[in-house]
């Protein structure tokens, strides 16, 4: 029999071998390092930058990317450097991506978790209430907040979160039926062990594989709603800004200043790669079928 120092060993040699794997995904280690490097430059860039996020410069009006100016990445229309606003668009736009990711993560797992493990009636009615949220049209659900509560950036975590957990919860669901007729389930049932004891600490975390590499998917489709919702006016609002809102003013500009678009659309071309190279890690290193 295993003591439990011994389980301990084998849990840590688990993660410390999916870690292993992970490292030899060059591809995957790239874009970790790349995506610590952009959140380190998008939190403490807008205050190394010689310019204001709202600062305005008098003689540099959709200036070109100028060294000597101090403008590296250009300005846009209102004489703003849009090196510094990129930056800071990027703590908005990863904030949530982030914020949104974590709301789904939480109430997808626990739902899902919850409706798997009860099963029947209980089961029925909960998957019935996710089919009714997803038939719901996720730009009028956005909408009628925005009518109801008025926009603050607070709302688009809401809204986002408010749809994303529906996937997490089917995920986590599945995973549980699969989970609940095992030998240590069924162990904990004659232990005496409760029901939440048995969700908390036997089957949710026996989930977290697939919701790890579902989590890496989710951030970049997070981040990409954000930009959808500030592109057609919904998002963050002036002054604050987000790479959605700068790629939708770069558009307006795009024949006569190509760096207005170019620029933004960089940063978040280059934050979605990573994270797909790095969920697709994560996919290989925590599947076990490929040990």
């Amino acid at each position: 029999m295993h003591t439990a120092s011994e389980a301990h060993t084998v849990g840590e040699s688990l993660g410390r071998e999916a870690w292993r794997r992970l490292k030899q995904n060059r591809a995957a280690m790239t874009s970790l390092v790349i995506l610590i490097i952009l959140t380190v430059a998008c939190i403490a860039g807008p205050w190394l930058t010689p310019w204001g996020l709202s600062e305005v410069d008098w003689n540099a009006f959709t200036a070109p990317p100028s060294l000597a100016e101090g403008h590296y990445a250009g300005t846009d229309a209102n004489g703003r450097d849009l090196l510094t606003r990129s930056l800071y668009g990027g703590q908005i736009s990863l904030s949530v991506a982030v914020v949104a990711t974590l709301v789904s993560l939480v109430i997808g797992v626990l739902y899902g978790a919850i409706a798997g493990f009860m099963g029947g009636r209980v089961d029925n009615l909960m998957m019935r209430f996710v089919d009714i949220m997803y038939s719901l049209p996720f730009m009028f659900l956005v909408i009628l907040m925005m009518v109801l509560f008025g926009r603050h950036i607070l709302l688009i975590y809401a809204a986002i979160g408010a749809v994303e957990w529906l996937d997490m919860s089917r995920i986590v669901r599945g995973q549980t039926l699969a989970l609940k007729r095992r030998e240590f389930v069924e162990a904990a049932r004659a232990l005496g062990v409760t029901n939440r004891t048995i969700i908390v600490r036997h089957l949710i975390p026996n989930t977290l594989g697939p919701v790890i590499v579902y989590v890496t998917l989710t951030v970049p489709k997070v981040i990409l709603l954000e930009s959808f919702l500030s592109f057609l006016g919904l998002g963050v609002q002036e002054p604050m800004t987000s790479w959605g809102v700068l790629i939708s003013e770069g558009t307006d500009m795009m024949e006569t200043a190509p760096w207005m678009l170019i620029v933004p659309s960089a940063f978040l071309a280059l934050t979605l790669f990573c994270l797909n190279f790095l969920g697709d890690g994560l996919r290989d290193a925590l599947d076990p079928r490929t040990r």
